[in-house]
């Protein structure tokens, strides 16, 4: 498929994950922020919905003819899709709690939003219910990201965002590739009491944030040269 040269000419080094996505509006809707942010590449790993099921394509309001879509990847393929040197980093406000409160417990939760990756672990040993998370990320399974503001900058190097299903959230898989391309989790704060944004929302926030750290770059070398 051949995309429009004005849309390639304003394609910048930023791509869009979409880990296993399954609601068809939202990831229409996410295909159109990324279309419209300028987005060179979006990759859905398997587990999401079609992208060019009928409600996907009418979310998205033209946005499969703006911007290449590279649909059902296995995890393992991922990175062949991505501009050498890039750094993934994962929208998931679950690192929040671990990174603010400067706690060891296991019942922060940010140690309790990462229980969710324990059923997909098997363990040599029996593991008592209560047991410390803490000493089970230990054994090295569980990746350890550091926790970053969304409004800090993250595009120093190409740059790839994952945003996961509002089910289950990010994969295990999303974590281990952030933290092999010394990538972060990106943090959007919300008022407390307010559990996190709707995908399509942190989508486009942290896409069009992207897009205004590189264009504050440009404007700066701009003037630098000038």
């Amino acid at each position: 498929m051949t995309y429009p040269e004005t849309q390639l000419h304003h394609s910048l080094p930023l791509l869009l994950i979409c880990d296993n996505l399954r609601d068809p509006g939202n990831l229409g809707t996410i295909l159109r922020s990324a279309a419209g942010a300028g987005c060179s590449k979006v990759l859905l790993t398997k587990g999401c919905v079609d992208a060019w099921e009928p409600k996907v394509l009418r979310a998205g309001m033209g946005a499969h003819f703006q911007v290449p879509i590279i649909n059902n990847l296995e995890w393992e393929s991922v990175p062949n899709y991505l501009p050498p040197d890039t750094r993934v980093y994962v929208a998931d406000n679950c690192g929040l709690y671990a990174q603010a409160q400067m706690s060891n417990k296991a019942s922060d939760h940010g140690w309790v939003c990462d229980r969710r990756f324990l059923k997909f672990h098997k363990y040599e040993e029996e593991v008592e219910e209560d047991k410390d998370l803490e000493t089970r990320a230990s054994k090295g399974w569980l990746p350890e990201l550091e926790v970053q503001n969304y409004d800090l900058d993250w595009t120093e190097a190409p740059a790839a965002v994952v945003v996961g299903g509002e089910t289950h959230g990010v994969s295990l898989e999303s974590l281990q590739l952030a933290e092999s391309t010394g990538g972060k989790r990106l943090l959007i704060p919300v008022v407390p009491g307010v559990d996190s944004l709707n995908s399509a929302m942190a989508a486009s926030i942290l896409l069009f944030e992207g897009k205004r750290q590189l264009r504050v770059k440009a404007e700066y070398l701009s003037r630098d040269r000038s």
